[in-house]
């Protein structure tokens, strides 16, 4: 899919750009490239973006047109999913048509670290520390977290308030998860369960993934979506998801509500990486440093139902505070150096269970 908009840079923008300013850089963490200077000034700008994303519209419509506004970029955007992107700019490497990849999830940008171009944008000192850019070369921008998604006109009086809850016998069937083999948030969620209930090798913690899968009794949704949506239309009490949507949901008024495990709930960044040999390199790392700045995660943050990633932002009423919240740290370079062994232990098991 493509999408071309051009938009004149208005001479006001020249103002609050003189704003961007000299603020003092963090000290970068050891093993990463020295932050890059402050973005260059407005009679540096116009020209070309080329920029591949698998995010959704909302968030495209509510970045891409402001960015092209305020620095005169004309940018075109192909979408597409995240395996689909990453296997275009692996057969590009030698001649690169993009030069950005905008979301995805970090773990996939850091297995194929030899596609990006090293760059830490100064805006990154303003980024919470668990999601700051300490590899040199992908930008957390924005944060999908796991949760639990609760029909409320039929879950009666059943309590679910974590985890454990699902092991209810009085939900056995009437839960729906993704594939975690092929899904990325139902993969989410199966790391944020063995994080939360002792550890990615813990055996207790497997022994829990085997009795929830037994209670689930096989409600496997062929896609995301389909989770939420099942949820929302009554045909399961509760699904394993994740924030975005569902808090959509709760925003439009469905009959759902969002849980998040009292055992814990993990926050994974989306990444943004710029493409190696970039061919419009100083507009790629201006749109890096637009993404993270305050402005456009406080646009996110009240307009969306994404979580941003810069300290202090702000979020919509309807979003519970992330204060609120226990948030438990998920070790992403472990899991993604072992994923292949998560997903393979988990197969063995919902086969055995299959078996039955």
């Amino acid at each position: 899919m493509k999408k071309v908009i051009t938009i004149l840079l208005s001479l006001i923008m020249v103002v609050s750009l003189a704003g961007c300013g000299n603020a003092s850089q963090p000290a970068p963490t050891q093993g990463s490239p020295e932050p890059a200077p402050e973005a260059p000034p407005a009679a540096q700008t116009g020209g070309k973006l080329v920029v591949y994303s698998p995010n959704s519209e909302g968030l495209m419509n509510a970045t891409i047109p402001l960015f092209e506004e305020k620095y005169g970029i004309e940018v075109e955007v192909i979408q597409a999913g995240t395996g689909e992107l990453i296997k275009r700019i692996q057969s590009e490497k030698n001649d690169p048509y993009a030069d950005v990849l905008f979301g995805g999830s970090w773990s996939l940008a850091y297995d194929n670290k030899d596609l990006w171009e090293p760059y830490v944008s100064p805006n990154d000192k303003d980024v919470m520390d668990a999601y700051k850019n300490t590899c040199g070369f992908i930008t957390s921008n924005v944060l999908d977290g796991s949760c639990l998604i609760v029909n409320t006109e039929l879950l009666g009086d059943i309590k679910v308030e974590g985890y454990a809850d699902l092991l209810n016998p009085k939900l056995k069937g009437k839960i729906v998860s993704a594939d975690p083999a092929n899904s990325s948030s139902a993969l989410a969620q199966l790391t944020n369960i063995l994080k939360a209930m002792g550890g990615y090798e813990d055996e207790k913690a497997w022994g829990f993934v085997k009795d929830l899968f037994a209670n689930i009794n096989g409600k496997i949704s062929q896609s995301s979506s389909g989770v939420y949506k099942g949820v929302a239309d009554g045909e399961y009490l509760v699904g394993l998801s994740y924030e975005d949507p569902c808090a959509q949901l709760v925003r439009d008024g469905a009959p759902v509500k969002v849980v998040y495990p009292k055992e814990g709930a993990v926050y994974l960044p989306a990444s943004a990486t710029i493409i190696k040999g970039a061919k419009n390199m100083e507009n790629a790392k201006l749109f890096i440093d637009f993404i993270i700045s305050e402005e456009v995660q406080n646009i996110w943050g009240t307009t969306l139902t994404n979580r941003p990633v810069r300290k202090n932002s702000k979020t919509s009423d309807f979003m519970i505070p992330m204060s609120e919240i226990y948030v438990i740290e998920e070790d992403i370079p472990y899991v993604s150096s072992h994923k292949k062994e998560i997903v393979a232990k988990y197969t063995e098991i919902f086969t055995s269970l299959k078996s039955k």
